[in-house]
């Protein structure tokens, strides 16, 4: 009869399956890479002059690929090749490992394995406003870490954007992926001179809601601020609307409104006369601004530094509270 396997070579004999099985289902990066240039080129000959290969090779690469998938992941056409649905699917998954994989080899390469590149997305007020001008102590004490920055509005998708980390503006309850609180939400009212002559120097229960220049993110701030003030107003929301603060800002400096600015975003436009404050009076959302990460960014050297630069600066009072 034989001997039931010990512990160790029970381990050894999974560990050596389990690597095996792996390394079956795994295609090679160049089939990837090939995929990625066939179905962005659209064209099987471009992609071959793009990574200096036959178009032969290029074939083969593909068709080995959905040998290995069993399924079909181009439609041939006359003029074109097109990825199927499957096709798709698969590129969306694979394509932010490959960008990852070029972008860690470049780092490596260049700084031998210190600092590196550190890709973020990062709202564009409180990118221009707040954080590139703190910018400049990060990049003295760090200057291995290159900060690498994209804009969107609202919450990013790490599978479909090639980012490392976000800071971005929600409840911190974003499932599957780190939430570090970094900023509060606190604004106050502002308008230039001109909507002052108008409307009065001072928010009243008589300040028309179309006077009011709204931001799209929180578009219930002027509300709460009105309700928090302990003053009645309509409810309704017919004045100009803005995507961006920045748009926003701009747009109270043009007098089309008074409107709920940050401290740190109003500070200079209320130091050159641009705008005046219209009260003492803050409203804080309990939403606020959170560097948000997947499990694979929080093993990078550069956003381990650069979070806790980020922290320090906040802690540091360095922020006027704002969004």
């Amino acid at each position: 009869m034989d001997k039931p396997l010990a512990t160790n070579d029970n381990f050894c004999v999974f560990h050596a399956f389990f690597s095996c099985t792996m390394m079956l289902r795994a295609p090679s990066t160049m089939s990837l890479v090939c995929l990625e240039a066939s179905a962005r080129l659209r064209s099987f000959t471009a992609a071959a002059q793009e990574l200096h290969l036959t178009q032969g090779a290029i074939s083969r690469q593909i068709m080995a690929l959905e040998s290995r998938l069993d399924l079909k992941l181009f439609v041939r056409r006359r003029d074109a090749v097109v990825l199927t649905e499957a096709g798709r699917y698969y590129l969306d998954e694979v394509g932010p490992i490959l960008q990852r994989l070029e972008r860690a080899t470049a780092n490596v390469m260049a700084l031998k394995g210190r600092g590196g590149t550190l890709a973020l997305s990062v709202g564009a007020s409180l990118g221009s406003y707040w954080l590139i001008p703190r910018l400049p102590d990060f990049t003295r004490a760090h200057s291995e870490i290159t900060l690498n920055f994209a804009t969107r509005v609202g919450s990013v998708d790490f599978k479909s954007m090639a980012v490392d980390a976000s800071l971005e503006f929600g409840d911190g309850k974003r499932i599957g992926v780190h939430n570090d609180f970094v900023l509060p939400l606190t604004m106050a009212p502002y308008a230039s001179a001109a909507w002052i002559t108008k409307h009065g120097k001072s928010l009243t229960s008589r300040t028309p809601v179309s006077a009011l220049v709204h931001h799209t993110t929180v578009l219930d701030a002027w509300q709460k601020w009105f309700d928090q003030a302990g003053i009645q107003i309509g409810t309704g929301q017919e004045g100009p609307r803005y995507e961006l603060m920045s748009m926003a800002l701009n747009a109270a400096i043009a007098g089309l409104g008074a409107v709920l600015l940050p401290d740190f975003m109003a500070h200079d436009a209320v130091a050159t006369g641009r705008l005046r404050r219209l009260s003492k009076k803050q409203w804080a959302s309990p939403r606020g601004y959170y560097l948000v990460y997947p499990e694979e960014s929080a093993k990078l050297e550069a956003l381990t530094v650069f979070r806790a630069w980020l922290l320090t600066q906040v802690r540091a009072g360095s922020s006027r509270v704002g969004l």
